[in-house]
């Protein structure tokens, strides 16, 4: 198959990985809840650690890393040009925010986000997480260590990788996260956002 090819089929089965809920199916699979009827409604990682407890929030969160993380991963070993890598990178991402499998609904990305980035650029995926504890640790926020981690991310890649590839691929990344963060952003202002281990 050549690269063109290659590249397509990778970003297809990316997408569809992308789109499967985890919280959805750790949540069933453990007979609790379904996060989307439950505390935020949110289907990633905080909201089930909230209302189901850590076990199921951490296998969430494994779940939304990994999918992420292997076709990034996948992507840096099998594709040549870094516009094909990240485009496939981005696949998972895309995925959970717009899954098929949930009209085209899904999560806010964040944990997908970050497997994707550490799949193709470790270093600055470590440099994110890193943001990202410290924001939660001084803050409590998890939208606030997600805002603070992916704000960050077009200049950490313009100091570390500032190719025009990378560059745009960490725009669009956070673009979509700020966009999906709107509702959090205007709690977090008000004063109303729930904190890391606060229940519904």
């Amino acid at each position: 198959m050549d690269q063109t090819g290659l590249m397509i089929g990778l970003v297809v089965v990316g997408y569809l990985l992308g789109a499967v809920p985890f919280g959805i199916v750790v949540s069933k699979a453990m007979g609790l809840p379904d996060p989307r009827t439950i505390g935020s409604k949110n289907i990633g990682f905080t909201n089930v650690l909230r209302v189901s407890g850590k076990t199921a929030g951490i296998l969430t969160l494994i779940g939304d890393i990994g999918k992420g993380w292997v076709m990034g991963f996948a992507a840096m070993r099998l594709l040549e040009t870094e516009w094909a890598i990240l485009a496939v990178a981005i696949a998972p991402f895309l995925g959970h925010l717009f899954s098929p499998f949930l009209g085209f609904k899904g999560g806010k990305g964040v944990a997908t986000a970050l497997g994707s980035v550490l799949g193709v650029s470790p270093s600055i995926g470590l440099l994110l997480l890193l943001a990202w504890i410290a924001a939660v640790a001084m803050w409590r926020y998890s939208s606030g260590g997600a805002l603070t981690a992916f704000g960050l991310f077009p200049i950490i890649a313009a100091l570390i990788h500032p190719s025009t590839p990378f560059m745009l691929f960490s725009l669009a990344i956070s673009g979509l996260i700020a966009v999906k963060h709107k509702g959090n952003m205007e709690r977090l202002r008000d004063g109303t956002e729930s904190k890391i281990g606060q229940r519904q």
